[in-house]
């Protein structure tokens, strides 16, 4: 708190009260500013106030007067772009609800308090599957921190088994590649990175990278990299269209837990089925490209209900095997 009489802090602490409280809808008055300055121990007059919010105005501050009261006009963030702000953070999945509360408080702080109620009620409205793992953003910063030096990185990369806990690929062995790039698809943030070992470009999702840290040995694949279409790459790894939405319920092997959470979300109900399945029930948008995911599992996954639903899922197999049929004929 200022010390009383100390004048030094008076237009910092206007800026502050306008930027929090201030807007086209809600204007404050000069009474408003005074008490707030009083309350800081900041003593002032009410004519002292019109000078200081002209000083404020020759620094550069958009301040408007309307219904007998003062607002700040401009902002470095007007409003609509604040809500698509919000809307990305609470939609992205490799962005956990933890985190995205926190951004999206960061967030609300850029906008005044009557503002800020919409941005939080933009939030409410919205529900999308989150990731669990925390250590996505530190993943992030090293290897953009392994890019911009030119940096090899190594990290563990574990898949959810059906209990929900983590089960590590190669045995727990740390994976070192190269990386060039990220890239958000399919709701997820992937690295795009040469594989020295198999010379080849290999994607990953970053939200099940843990221990990644930044080596000392150059990037390699360079040359191999630049020759790559990423876009292209991109469109034919993540390619996603959406169809008519529908609540199924599905039967699938209960190695395959892991994969079925990565598509529906960790809150998903499984249900055991026998000894080595489960069922779960959601809600999925229809299309050929959701049909081709449940085609990868081959015999270890099937649609349960409704049973119109999996009479359109035979038919789009007999589609296909007519297809290739029609195919070796010709």
């Amino acid at each position: 708190m200022a010390k009383p009489g100390n004048q030094k802090l008076k237009l910092l602490v206007l800026l502050r009260y306008l930027e929090q409280n201030s807007d086209e809808e809600h204007p404050v008055r000069v009474a408003d500013m005074l008490a707030e300055l009083e309350r800081q121990g900041i003593p002032a007059e009410r004519k002292s106030i019109y000078s200081d919010l002209e000083a404020l105005r020759t620094f550069g501050l958009d301040i408007e007067m309307s219904g007998g009261g003062y607002w700040l006009a401009s902002r470095r963030f007007e409003l609509p772009e604040l809500k698509l702000l919000v809307d990305s953070v609470q939609a992205s999945r490799f962005i956990t609800r933890r985190k995205s509360s926190e951004l999206i408080s960061k967030l609300e702080s850029l906008a005044s308090a009557g503002q800020a109620r919409q941005l939080q009620r933009q939030v409410y409205v919205l529900n999308r599957v989150k990731t669990m793992n925390e250590s996505i953003y530190y993943n992030v910063d090293g290897i953009h921190t392994a890019i911009a030096g030119d940096r090899q990185i190594s990290f563990r990369y574990f898949d959810y088994a059906y209990d929900r806990t983590k089960v590590y690929r190669r045995g727990g062995e740390s994976y070192v590649v190269s990386p060039y790039a990220l890239s958000w698809a399919e709701d997820n943030y992937y690295l795009l990175a040469y594989d020295g070992v198999n010379r080849e470009l290999r994607h990953y999702r970053v939200d099940k990278m843990d221990r990644l840290r930044v080596l000392k040995q150059a990037r390699e694949g360079a040359e191999f990299f630049r020759k790559e279409d990423i876009g292209r790459y991109t469109s034919r790894v993540f390619g996603m269209y959406r169809g008519q939405e529908r609540q199924l319920r599905l039967r699938f092997r209960r190695h395959l837990a892991g994969a079925v959470m990565d598509r529906f979300g960790q809150e998903l109900t499984l249900v055991p089925e026998g000894e080595d399945s489960f069922t779960c029930t959601v809600t999925v948008s229809v299309s050929p490209q959701f049909y081709g995911w449940l085609c990868g599992f081959g015999s270890e996954a099937a649609i349960l209900a409704p049973a119109e639903a999996a009479e359109d899922f035979r038919a789009y197999l007999r589609g296909i095997l007519e297809a290739q049929t029609e195919k070796k004929e010709e």
